[in-house]
């Protein structure tokens, strides 16, 4: 029987912005070696029309990606990686094998270049991230 995939949940706030591009990054950098899930402690119910736009030019599509809550995610999950976005004690505790908090700013305040600065650091933490949880582990004696 294969091993499970490593279950990653990026959450923030609105769940609009950062967890939806952490999201979208580790679906499409980790080509189905993880699954990755995101939410947010208060949905905004939308993806921010930037994060859509500012994705795209790095031919991710989160068109199809909605605003969730942390009640939308599936039940009784330990999460092997849980990830908040710099939201502080707005993110609840969740079980989780990994804990991570990157503290980045909400870039929905920020103009272009500093939305997309967001985007590239994110999209560097992913790669960092997905190296480590999507390797397999080194066999047991």
């Amino acid at each position: 029987m294969p091993e499970p995939l490593p279950r990653l949940l990026f959450v923030c706030v609105e769940n609009s912005c950062r967890s939806q591009m952490a999201e979208g990054f580790a679906r499409t950098l980790a080509r189905g070696r993880v699954q990755a899930y995101s939410a947010g402690s208060r949905p905004s119910g939308r993806v921010d029309a930037r994060a859509i736009r500012f994705m795209a030019e790095k031919d991710i599509d989160l068109t199809s990606q909605r605003s969730k809550g942390l009640e939308d995610l599936p039940d009784g999950v330990t999460w092997d990686y849980v990830v908040t976005m710099g939201c502080g004690d707005a993110c609840p505790h969740l079980p989780a094998r990994h804990r991570l908090d990157w503290d980045l700013p909400d870039p929905k305040d920020l103009d272009d270049a500093g939305f997309r600065a967001v985007r590239d650091r994110i999209e560097r933490l992913i790669e960092d991230l997905i190296d480590g949880a999507a390797r397999p582990s080194p066999p047991t004696r």
